[in-house]
Formats: structure tokens, C-alpha cells, sequence
């Protein structure tokens, strides 16, 4: 009788552990009642790139419902959705500006969207927290420098390189006079930046660079899209073929020397009828043996700079 009874409860707690079983497993398989959930990971109100945040998802079935906004300790701080109504598979895209109802911008840190479910008495606190960052990044670049460049394509002094380090991972963005002229893809804590003389134009267009000097400024942006305030750092010189002098003054027949400033080993020169070439650095000439004034030119390329020769 014993073994009777020993054997029953034996069967009893398998067919209770097999129900236990099948009603885990059911509910594993018990779908969400809301799908296709996307929530912005990270924004800032102070900025313009992401200045708000988006919660998207769908209902499965009819359910009245209210969305809200909650911070990391739980306490509500923004209603998205009041109490409403919603039929099978409808879609909800909705917005929050990190705002509070007072006008200002709520703190920087974690917040979770949180959907209330009033038929199924059901709260869903979606597991994708949002991230409120409102602090721009900090770049650090050696200053100040001054680069000469000349931008011809003949490999020599044609780009500017520098170093640069940030904070937090961003973008890092050079401007040549208030304008961008560079956006770096990747978002990284450190990089090199080459500039390769190009600036923008008034109609947005990048161009190379005229003699002249350019001021440089770097700033960053993060993934949040805060932009810290731009570093001046660099005054570059754009010179291709640059005389020492703009005017000579030289007796008939006289000779008179000249310095030249360029990245190329050698110059073409022009004066009254004759031409050729000398090596760049310290030019030697000879002057008309008439009095007048004349006009020296030395080239390099296509660039080209003047000198007036006055022979008195």
C-alpha cells in the first residue's frame, strides 16, 4: 500500500512540474502587446543637430493607453501621450524636447520612455534608455601656428596637417574664416586634420585658396550634436611665387639682386625682352641701359608675381 501511495505522489509532482512547464514556456511565447519599438539613443535641446527625441512603436491589439517620459530614480517628467484609444497595429511617432513644464531643460542624464497599458493593466518600461547630453566637447590643438602653403599639386608644401585630441568621441570640424571647409567622418578621441588650401566661396563652393592670409579655427561636435565654440589657432599663409620687393630702383645698366619666396626649386623671369631661369631664393639681374621703368615678371606655374624696375 505504501508503494502505491509513494508511486502517486511520484506521478502527481511530474504532471505538476509538466504544467508548471507548459505555463513557463507559454509565457516565454506570450508576445508584447506593443512591437517595433524605436527610441532615440542620445539628444540635446541645446543644440540644432538632434534637439529632440523620438519614442516609435505599435499596438498589436486595441488598448487605451498613456505614454510618459520618467528619469532614472523613476519620478515622471514629461507626458507624451495622454489616455487614449488605439486600434489594432496603429503606429505612434512621438516627440519629446526635453523641456520641462517649467521651460527649463531637465538635467543631464538617463530618462525612459514608459508605456501604461489600461485594459491589460499593464506598465511597460521600454529597456532603451534616452540620453540627455547638453555638454559640448572639449578640442585641444597646439596654437599658435603658422603655416605657409602653396597648393599647386607639385607635392611640395601643398596641405597643412595638425594634431588634435577631444573629451569625448566627436566629429572635429576645421572653418577657414568663419566658413567649414571640413567635417571628419568618424568620431573619434584624437586625429590628424590636413587641410589642402581649399576655402568656400559665397555660393558654398570649395576653391583653392588666393595669396593671402586665413584664419583657422577647429571645433567639435559630439553624438549628441553639441558643437563647442571654435579655437582659432592657426594663421596660414597661401604664397605661391612672392617678391621681397615691389619696386627697384637701379642706375642704367646696373645690376640689383632680389629675394623670392616659393616652394619651387626654380623661377622663370621676364625683363624688358630677355627671360630665363635662375634657382629660387636670392635673384640677380642686370638693368636696361635706358632709363624708363620696367616691369620684372617671375613665375612659377601659372602663378606669377611683378616687380617695377625704375632705371634713373
Amino acid at each position: 500500500m505504501a508503494r502505491v501511495l509513494s508511486t502517486a505522489v511520484v506521478l502527481v509532482l511530474l504532471a505538476a512540474t509538466a504544467v508548471a512547464f507548459a505555463i513557463t514556456e507559454g509565457a516565454k511565447l506570450d508576445k508584447s502587446p506593443i512591437a517595433g519599438t524605436d527610441v532615440s539613443p542620445i539628444f540635446s535641446p541645446a543644440g540644432t543637430i538632434k534637439p529632440n527625441a523620438y519614442v516609435r512603436f505599435r499596438v498589436r491589439t486595441r488598448e487605451r493607453l498613456s505614454v510618459w517620459i520618467q528619469d532614472a530614480d523613476g519620478k515622471r517628467v514629461a507626458t507624451l501621450l495622454r489616455p487614449r484609444t488605439a486600434h489594432r497595429g496603429q503606429r505612434f511617432d512621438l516627440v519629446w524636447d526635453g523641456f520641462s513644464k517649467s521651460g527649463v531643460i531637465e538635467p543631464d542624464g538617463r530618462y525612459y520612455p514608459v508605456v501604461k497599458l489600461l485594459r491589460s493593466h499593464r506598465t511597460i518600461v521600454l529597456p532603451s534608455p534616452i540620453v540627455l547630453d547638453t555638454r559640448p566637447p572639449t578640442i585641444t590643438v597646439k596654437h599658435p601656428q603658422y603655416p605657409i602653403l602653396s597648393p599647386d599639386g607639385d607635392g611640395r608644401a601643398d596641405a597643412f596637417r595638425f594634431h588634435y585630441t577631444v573629451s569625448e568621441p566627436a566629429h572635429a570640424v576645421l572653418a577657414v574664416r568663419g566658413r567649414r571647409v571640413l567635417f571628419t567622418l568618424r568620431q573619434k578621441l584624437s586625429g590628424e586634420i590636413v587641410w589642402d588650401g581649399k576655402v568656400r566661396n559665397s555660393q558654398g563652393e570649395l576653391v583653392r585658396a588666393r595669396p593671402g592670409r586665413y584664419l583657422l579655427t577647429v571645433s567639435a561636435q559630439d553624438v549628441a550634436g553639441n558643437v563647442s565654440k571654435g579655437v582659432p589657432f592657426a594663421i596660414a599663409q597661401i604664397r605661391y611665387v612672392v617678391l621681397a620687393r615691389k619696386r627697384v630702383v637701379v642706375r642704367p645698366g646696373g645690376r640689383f639682386f632680389l629675394r623670392v619666396s616659393t616652394d619651387a626649386p626654380t623661377v622663370h623671369w621676364r625683363l624688358h625682352g630677355g627671360s630665363g631661369v635662375q634657382r629660387a631664393g636670392t635673384l640677380r639681374f642686370r638693368a636696361p641701359r635706358k632709363a624708363g621703368v620696367y616691369h620684372l615678371y617671375v613665375s612659377v606655374g601659372s602663378h606669377a608675381a611683378t616687380c617695377a624696375v625704375v632705371v634713373a
